[in-house]
């Protein structure tokens, strides 16, 4: 059976949880490096980007995860896991750090505060149409070459919001806050 685990430090923890159950996939919390052990993937929830990033460092989780990221270990990072994941944060904290894999620039509540929070449907390359939910949603501002667009909020592409490069999902909405696995599914299938 796939493992796959959940970063329990803060966050949207119990709704991944719920949607990977869904999809008949044994999650694991992880909120130690030895959780890490036997996983095929990991996610990354939505939350506090800043408050997540001090939490792996506090915990020893960071340098497990920074190791295994460089060894082509499947995440799917989603609004603040997106953050983490990011090669250069945007008007981020002067102390903000993230694992600098995936080759994006995105800015923090790029689509406003929590009060300007929306939802809006997207074409998902591959998927189709899905509801999006964006809360304090990072917004992508650079990808590189390399990070395939999955899904953009215009027809241009030039506003992506669910990226891929890799081994690396990275994702400005929140997936696991709607009743469609479709996401959560695509990733898993990846495994």
């Amino acid at each position: 059976m796939t493992r796959v685990g959940v970063l329990a430090l803060q966050g949207d923890v119990r709704e991944h949880r719920e949607m990977l159950d869904s999809l008949e996939v044994e999650t694991v919390a992880v909120k130690r490096p030895d959780d890490l052990n036997g996983l095929d993937g990991i996610v990354f929830p939505g939350g506090e980007s800043t408050a997540i990033a001090h939490l792996l460092k506090s915990s020893g989780l960071a340098e497990s995860l920074s190791g295994l990221i460089r060894d082509d270990f499947p995440v799917f990072g989603t609004c603040a896991g997106l953050i983490l994941l990011s090669s250069e944060i945007l008007d981020g904290r002067a102390d903000q750090w993230s694992f600098s894999a995936l080759d994006v620039s995105v800015r923090r509540n790029g689509y406003g505060r929590q009060i300007a929070s929306f939802e809006v449907p997207v074409e998902i390359d591959g998927l189709g149409e899905y509801e999006a939910v964006f809360i304090r949603a990072p917004r992508v501002e650079r990808v590189s070459d390399s990070v395939r667009v999955l899904a953009s909020l215009d027809k241009d592409g030039d506003h992506p919001v669910l990226i891929r490069q890799g081994n690396l999902w990275g994702c400005s909405f929140h997936p696991e806050l709607t009743a469609d696995s479709r996401i959560h599914g695509a990733f898993v299938e990846s495994l």
